[in-house]
């Protein structure tokens, strides 16, 4: 018997195409098992659903190769396990076509390693571009990461308080800020505004 089984990251993705491909390769809805996680865990109910439903001469059906798992590693271990069960793997749109059910053919055993490592390559290349792009935005003055959601009006409070010369705690105490908070919204106080001699606040 077929099983199949489709994988997205985050609940927001779709699964309709990964599902719509089982569907044409004629695997039962029943016997389609999903998952809306990371790869990067083996903690997915749906994956493991599917493993203990494979017997003996089932075949583990998957739209491409990197929905079972995100490394090299992973993904042998697990095709590997799954072969010493008498459970083949076959994907449906790879570009190199994956057949573990035909073990003695050298070029599903190549098309299979080669898969597995492509992915795992894409996935780091992507990881180096986001990083690169960070730093780019970083050193050229531009805030990165998830937008702001902290209280205008408390940071409106906070420079108050600071223009009137309280401590950063005092601001804290007051605002409900963090400090790290502060650090980030509002810009350092310049040795010229601080009286007295005393250090700035930060």
């Amino acid at each position: 018997m077929d099983i199949g089984y489709a994988r997205v990251s985050t609940a927001k993705q779709d699964l309709a195409r990964q599902l719509d491909a089982l569907a044409a390769a004629g695997i039962s809805r029943e016997h389609v098992f999903v998952d809306k996680k990371s790869g990067a865990t083996t903690a997915r109910p749906g994956l493991q659903d599917a493993l203990r439903h494979a017997r003996d001469g089932d075949v583990l059906v998957v739209h491409t190769l990197d929905r079972l798992g995100r490394t090299v590693r992973d993904t042998l271990n697990m095709v590997h396990e799954l072969r010493e069960r008498g459970v083949g793997v076959r994907t449906l749109a790879d570009p190199l076509a994956v057949d573990t059910t035909e073990p003695d053919s050298p070029m599903a055993q190549l098309a299979f390693v080669m898969l597995a490592l492509f992915g795992q390559m894409e996935r780091t290349y992507a990881a180096e571009r986001a990083a690169h792009a960070r730093n780019v935005a970083t050193a050229n003055g531009r805030r990165t990461g998830r937008p702001s959601v902290v209280d205008p009006a408390k940071l409106e409070h906070a420079a108050l308080l600071r223009a009137n010369g309280a401590t950063v705690r005092e601001i804290t105490t007051k605002t409900g800020l963090k400090r790290t908070t502060l650090y980030r919204h509002l810009p350092p106080r310049s040795p010229a505004a601080e009286t007295g001699g005393s250090p700035p606040a930060y």
